[in-house]
């Protein structure tokens, strides 16, 4: 993870999420194309991670941040991917109490009002700054 990667999934996550026409997952992977982390392909695979995966469960920034995770720190490099991954969980947790989509966005009955969108930038940007910090321990502990 030789890239230059701090700070910039809270600085540019929720800025593709809210204006860029992302969703909350593909907002995680925009960024790790602009970083030169992955192609384009990413993309599309965290498009199904969007809306809680289609049932409402997962909340997508959760998920589009655990990709990053995985692709950073998954099996084929450090191997530290699981480890990252329940502390991200405990973050989140710690902040939502939860991590479903169906309830952290319970309060909203149009899936695509202003007032929902501007809740889940919310979770994108908590998701990403997790995200920075936990990339940044990782990095100095290599």
């Amino acid at each position: 993870m030789e890239k230059k990667i701090g700070g910039k999934f809270s600085e540019l996550a929720p800025e593709y999420f809210l204006n860029k026409g992302y969703s909350c997952s593909e907002s995680f992977a925009r960024v790790a194309v602009e970083l030169g982390l992955a192609d384009e392909d990413i993309i599309s695979i965290a498009t199904s991670f969007s809306g809680g995966m289609g049932s409402g469960c997962l909340c997508g920034a959760v998920a589009g941040a655990q990709m990053i995770i995985g692709l950073l720190h998954g099996k084929t490099k450090d191997n530290q991917a699981r480890a990252l991954a329940r502390e991200f969980y405990q973050k989140f947790i710690e902040i939502h109490k939860v991590t479903c989509c169906k309830v952290l966005t319970k309060n909203f009955d149009d899936f695509h009002s202003k007032e929902r969108k501007e809740h889940c930038a919310n979770m994108v940007y908590d998701s990403a700054k997790i995200l920075d910090e936990i990339l940044e321990k990782a990095r100095q502990s290599v």
